[in-house]
């Protein structure tokens, strides 16, 4: 019985002993799979630092690059593009990173483009093989100049003669016709001129293209009927009638008649259609101050010159030696993707009333007459009873419905993806108002003061100009 015993225990110690042995002989295997394992952990992060390295050197390389190429393919950029590339790269310590610079330029555009490489030192992929890494930039911009239909629409009210507006109007409008109109765009971009008070004076060479019921020569403003003002189209072949001859001075007190309602000079006609900058700019220089104001005028007129049934009247002045004939087929289609429609309109007030004569006393020769040798208020007072004064005339538009008229065109010219530029020089709140809702979005109105004009046109010209990166 004891051996019996003293062999079971045996057999127990042994039993044991054998986990405890296998546990020892595994302890060295966990240490180096340990060790393993961090060292791989430690040489990815390594890796993985190299690469936030890498994309840290692109990314300051990739800016310089976008930098450079927009700077040197500005058509305004008078130096060398690739001098300009290279002076951008020098300044910025990268010269030795440009690889190639390419430049094309054509008639209506400028393109560069910057290839750029720089070496950069491993700290971790060298164990690899992998001594340097390569960081790529590349860098594309483009100015391209579409072919553009300008409506650019002056405020040449009575009031403009107030604190050198009308002076700084010109500068400005100057300004716009030089930015815009450079030779590279020859036959690309078209600007009429429209100038504006309290109506718009056409002129006798597109007048004559349209059914209008003539009275006179003394001048050549046209009537619209509150309808016309709910779409962008004049529709030429809709009967008008011409606008009555006729000066209204508020003080009586004098014959003068060289304010009339609907401006009577050549330099106050509209000019369409010109990419002449020496006529647009001695136009420009010509205006002076008259009469009311009515936004919703110039604005019509304004966008029936960029509406397609104004193209026939077009033609004729083509034909007619009028419009420099590299603009015969315009106003294009609304779905010409390659041409842009836009109008820069200017005010320095609100719309005013207007008022006509009575057509009991405008309808026959003698009496049109009559009226181009009086002053409406002046006869008024010196022939016509008080108590009778006010048959002699009505009023046509008051502030609000002109108002409500230009809120109506703006709207259809927007539907038809016109894009508008509202200019309020000096104006008061509900003036900035109306012109704010008539651009295309806020950022496309400019509310300004004094020689802040020239800056609004600047911008709007550049914005027109459109720079773009490409890539």
């Amino acid at each position: 019985m004891p051996r019996l015993r003293i062999t079971k225990f045996r057999s127990s110690s042994l039993v044991m002993d054998k986990p405890k042995t296998f546990l020892r002989d595994e302890d060295g295997s966990v240490t180096i799979l340990a060790i393993f394992m961090i060292m791989m952990m430690v040489l990815v992060g390594g890796i993985q630092l190299d690469f936030m390295r890498q994309e840290v050197e692109r990314t300051k390389l990739q800016a310089i690059s976008d930098r450079a190429v927009l700077a040197a393919a500005d058509l305004d950029q008078e130096l060398d593009p690739e001098a300009v590339v290279r002076d951008y790269f020098s300044k910025s310590g990268m010269t030795d990173y440009l690889s190639a610079v390419n430049v094309s330029d054509g008639l209506n555009f400028r393109t560069v483009s910057v290839e750029a490489k720089k070496p950069m030192k491993t700290q971790f992929l060298g164990r690899f093989g992998f001594d340097t890494l390569d960081v790529p930039a590349f860098s594309e911009a483009e100015e391209r100049v579409e072919n553009v239909e300008i409506s650019l629409v002056l405020d040449i009210s009575g009031s403009m003669q107030d604190n050198g507006r009308l002076q700084e109007m010109r500068n400005a409008a100057k300004i716009f016709v030089d930015t815009v109109l450079k030779d590279e765009n020859d036959d690309l971009i078209s600007v009429s001129l429209i100038p504006y008070s309290e109506q718009v004076n056409a002129g006798p060479d597109i007048v004559n293209m349209m059914s209008v019921r003539k009275d006179h020569d003394y001048s050549h403003c046209v009537e619209f009927d509150n309808s016309d003002f709910d779409t962008v189209s004049m529709n030429p072949g809709k009967w008008r009638d011409q606008m009555q001859h006729f000066q209204w001075n508020y003080d009586g007190y004098n014959n003068s008649r060289s304010d009339t309602v609907c401006p009577r000079y050549s330099y106050e006609r509209i000019l369409p259609m010109s990419q002449n900058k020496t006529a647009l700019k001695n136009q420009i220089d010509d205006l002076q101050p008259r009469a009311g104001t009515a936004i919703y005028l110039g604005m019509k007129w304004a966008v029936s010159l960029l509406d397609p049934q104004f193209r026939n009247i077009n033609t004729g002045l083509v034909n007619a030696n009028k419009v420099d004939p590299a603009f015969a087929g315009r106003p294009k289609n609304y779905d010409d993707v390659e041409t842009l429609k836009t109008v820069v309109l200017m005010t320095d007030g609100e719309n005013s009333s207007s008022q006509r004569i009575a057509s009991y006393y405008y309808d026959s020769d003698s009496e049109v007459v009559h009226w181009d040798r009086y002053n409406l208020n002046w006869y008024l007072r010196r022939y016509v009873n008080s108590y009778n004064r006010s048959s002699f005339y009505f009023q046509k538009y008051s502030k609000y419905q002109g108002d409500q008229l230009l809120d109506k065109v703006c709207s259809a010219a927007k539907e038809k993806n016109i894009v508008i530029w509202a200019i309020g020089f000096e104006v008061e709140n509900s003036g900035a108002e109306v012109m704010e809702r008539c651009a295309s979005s806020p950022s496309h109105f400019f509310r300004v003061e004094g020689i802040e004009l020239t800056e609004a046109f600047k911008a709007i010209a550049r914005q027109i100009n459109q720079l773009r990166l490409t890539q």
